[in-house]
């Protein structure tokens, strides 16, 4: 029996047209669906089309409204395909892979450096292998569907601007390759007989990202604004001594705040305790360290956490509880 599988539809460059503006999304899953007819013989879908944005403009509100999709739906269909936008895709598909927790069906994004209806594109091959992944038994959570590759939800980036190889997984292998249409699996994610839905987000999280002599100001501006504040530092981590940065840290996470360090650097992970700009941090353990988690999935779990915590506490043991693998290295 084929495969019952809901295609949802987001918008983004994949659904994009050419306009006096410049690319926007007009095709809805039902016009892109119809450019890969051969699906036809793969699965049976449905298509759902959820938003047409380009992904610039989706946000946390939109997260929750796609998690909301397959939760409606995931009693009738074996697996999910979301058509999405390439630039915040990575952030979208760590959003979903805490909003929808071990899910045993596939829930594959995918999308395209170059529209669908456009000569040299890879739509159609991203769409293809995409549905393959979403037939595929031993296919579990939320994955990502781009140039062959299948990378975790928690683990991939957008390194490319515009080539077809847009996306990397960090810090881990990919699961899956897809080739000539066919899924050559190496990791079967982990999976529960039924998933853990959550249906709130926080977004009140920030991001800094330090340049060589910035000073407190933009750190205190941001503190004052934010429930919780990541820090993107240098190499493997930690602030600079001038400035009473360390002393600023520190008064907002007694405060209350919660303040998460990591790296600018894309590959390996922070590790504070290396130097003595990052060792009183490291010391301190209201102060969290992402590790080698990437940045976009430290955003979306902390937006996901804080809506459970009340305490400092509850944030420290949810930030360091591993899901779908976001998380390798540990605090002792």
């Amino acid at each position: 029996m084929k495969k019952r599988i809901l295609f949802i539809g987001t918008g983004g460059t994949i659904a994009s047209e050419l306009s006096q503006g410049g690319l926007l999304p007009g095709l809805g899953a039902e016009a892109l669906l119809g450019y890969v007819p051969d699906v036809a013989a793969l699965c049976e879908v449905e298509c759902l089309q959820l938003y047409e944005l380009d992904s610039t403009d989706i946000g946390p509100e939109h997260w929750l409204g796609m998690a909301r999709a397959v939760r409606e739906n995931y009693g009738r269909f074996d697996g999910f395909v979301i058509s999405h936008g390439t630039d915040t895709m990575a952030y979208t598909a760590a959003a979903l892979s805490y909003l929808i927790r071990s899910s045993p069906k596939p829930i594959i994004l995918t999308g395209a450096q170059k529209p669908i209806g456009f000569d040299a594109t890879d739509s159609r091959t991203n769409l293809r292998d995409s549905f393959e992944c979403a037939c595929t038994d031993t296919m579990h959570g939320v994955a990502i569907v781009f140039n062959g590759r299948v990378i975790l939800g928690t683990r991939a980036r957008k390194t490319h601007t515009k080539s077809f190889d847009a996306f990397a997984s960090i810090n881990y292998p990919n699961i899956a390759d897809v080739r000539d249409g066919r899924v050559i699996q190496y990791i079967v994610p982990e999976c529960l007989s039924e998933p853990l839905f959550s249906d709130s987000l926080e977004h009140r999280v920030g991001l800094v990202k330090l340049i060589p002599g910035a000073g407190p100001g933009q750190l205190e501006f941001m503190l004052g604004r934010c429930r919780a504040l990541i820090i993107e530092s240098f190499g493997v981590g930690g602030l600079p001594h001038a400035g009473g940065m360390h002393e600023l840290v520190s008064s907002a996470v007694r405060e209350g705040r919660t303040v998460v360090m990591t790296t600018q650097v894309q590959n390996e992970g922070s590790d504070l305790a290396v130097y003595a700009t990052g060792r009183p941090l490291a010391e301190d353990s209201s102060v969290l360290e992402a590790y080698d988690m990437t940045t976009e999935a430290a955003v979306a779990k902390l937006m996901w956490l804080l809506p459970l915590s009340r305490t400092a506490e509850d944030v420290r043991r949810l930030f360091y509880t591993p899901v779908s693998h976001d998380i390798l290295t540990l605090p002792e």
